[in-house]
């Protein structure tokens, strides 16, 4: 059975990570020159898969812009 389909959750304040949380989301958080989840994305479509969820909670706009 092949595995296309991928679930991200991104939900959360990111409390622990605070206060580099206070102005972004964790998700957005820059690692390198690239924000976390981007590199997520890019491992996930670079192993085949063709669609990808993410789970957000209210009000996180971030992952949608």
């Amino acid at each position: 059975m092949n595995i296309n389909i991928a679930v991200v959750p991104v939900a959360g304040l990111g409390t622990r990570l605070l206060p580099a949380t206070k102005s972004q989301p964790k998700e957005m958080l820059p690692v390198g020159r690239k924000p976390v989840v981007q590199y997520v994305v890019e491992e996930l479509t670079r192993v085949g898969l063709e669609q990808i969820l993410f789970v957000t909670g209210p009000g996180k706009t971030s992952i949608e812009n």
